[in-house]
């Protein structure tokens, strides 16, 4: 049985192990959960919120030790590392003040003498989980659907078993029983799967039509939040200087290992050379190093065969005819650094036109005109965020309408707010998180009649 394995990646060196579960241990849990859950969802909504406060308050004590942790099994900056525990602490506070209201059930008048819905939790949700935010990707599913009433059981990453236990100390810190993690290997997620009613993916295209294809198998509800390959449009009348600024931001913090990175920057021919030298130049200023140290402006990936992948894609980019304009060299030191990389004139034929690239690479896509960008943009499989830099707001508004993509930010990279619905379309998943339309996602919206 493989065993959950961390390696520092700023140096290589495997930091810890633990066992996985056998499926008697992963059956005790269910059973436990389901339990926990039946009292859980008998409290009033205010008392679920207070109780998850507390969390958000453990979290706070906390910070510094699991920004450290995240550090040592991820390799993001420690900068990146607590400003992702921080947003994981407003988004608690933010759905227990936002919840009470949109939880209480609505009275709807038809010829009934009473009629309406009301928000019951499902039961039991299974959550697989990725490593690149392993706090954050945890608690932006497991808040609104534990909010709801209903208990979670979420698979963490194998390369983040630090971090995933604190977390868990944390939660039992803060006396909540109705969130367990499944250290579990990938085949014993079917029989998870099967066991609860309601599944969250975020990670790969590939792997969540695996996870949609099990859940489907045993008619469980989805929601899914896969990869992307964000279009980056810029046009002949935007301000290069902050957009070229906003584009490196984008694409190389965190390493580049974010879905919702810039990934492919379009240009229109009036301003392509000066974007691209302006990004370059922003791009070169990136110093690789200690991802503790402040001097640090690039962090490592978090594996080597991350690191190979994105090389191959690299490779295969100059072959098929684009230019290398920075980086683009396989390191030589410990660690899985890899430097900040911008390949122009990208094409068709290079696979990181159509794959979505999970590293400090850009790809320069030059359109023939504004429709041509508009084009690009779309060509992808991929539909999960976009931005558009323009002086002509009005323009770039009605641009973004015809932009097939569950975001689209009009002179700002791509985030993500508590306040606004998060997800994608196409190959980039359907569902929605945060905001009230992800915390509808794991409820049973039930209809009363009464004659």
């Amino acid at each position: 049985m493989t065993a959950f394995t961390s390696c520092n990646p700023a140096t290589g060196e495997v930091c810890f192990t633990r066992p996985a579960w056998n499926d008697a241990t992963l059956a005790h849990s269910l059973t436990r959960l389901r339990h926990a859950q039946l009292a859980w969802a008998g409290l009033t909504i205010d008392q679920r919120a207070s109780h998850l406060l507390g969390l958000a308050d453990q979290l706070a004590m906390q910070r510094e030790t699991l920004a450290d942790l995240i550090t040592l099994e991820v390799g993001k900056r420690t900068g990146e590392c607590l400003a992702e525990i921080d947003k994981s602490v407003q988004l608690i506070r933010y759905y227990a003040e936002l919840a009470p209201a949109l939880l209480s059930p609505q009275n709807i008048p038809t010829q009934a003498s009473r009629s309406g819905v009301a928000f019951e939790p499902l039961g039991l949700v299974i959550a697989v989980m990725p490593w690149n935010y392993p706090i954050w990707q945890v608690l932006r599913f497991a808040i609104p659907a534990l909010m709801a009433g209903n208990a979670c059981l979420v698979k963490p990453a194998p390369s983040v078993p630090q971090c995933s236990q604190l977390l868990l100390d944390v939660v039992h810190q803060a006396d909540l029983a109705v969130l367990e993690m499944a250290w579990i290997e990938t085949d014993l997620v079917e029989e998870a799967i099967r066991h609860c009613d309601a599944v969250a993916f975020t990670g790969s295209t590939h792997t969540g039509r695996v996870i949609a294809s099990l859940a489907g198998r045993h008619l469980k509800k989805t929601v899914l939040e896969l990869g992307g390959s964000n279009p980056f449009i810029v046009l002949a009348d935007a301000d290069i200087r902050t957009a070229a600024r906003d584009a490196a931001n984008s694409r190389f913090r965190d390493a580049g290992q974010s879905c919702n990175a810039a990934k492919r920057m379009i240009v229109v021919p009036e301003i392509a050379d000066a974007f691209v030298e302006a990004f370059c130049a922003e791009a070169g200023k990136l110093k690789a190093g200690d991802p503790r140290s402040p001097d640090t402006t690039l962090s490592p990936l978090t594996r080597a065969d991350l690191r190979e992948a994105l090389h191959a894609q690299v490779l295969d980019a100059c072959h098929h005819g684009a230019q290398l304009r920075l980086g683009g060299q396989m390191p030589h030191t410990p660690g899985f650094f890899y430097p900040a990389t911008v390949l122009d004139h990208v094409n068709p034929s290079c696979r990181i036109y159509h794959e979505e690239v999970f590293g400090p690479v850009a790809g320069i896509l030059r359109a023939r005109d504004e429709a041509d960008a508009l084009r690009l943009a779309n060509d992808t499989p991929f539909g999960l965020g976009a931005s558009i830099y323009s002086a002509d707001d009005e323009r770039a508004w009605q641009l973004a309408r015809r932009i097939e993509a569950g975001s689209v930010f009009i002179n700002r990279h791509t985030s993500s707010d508590l306040r606004l619905p998060f997800g994608g379309v196409k190959a980039s998943g359907y569902g929605r998180e945060l905001s009230e339309f992800g915390l509808y996602e794991f409820v049973n919206v039930k209809t009363y009649w009464q004659k």
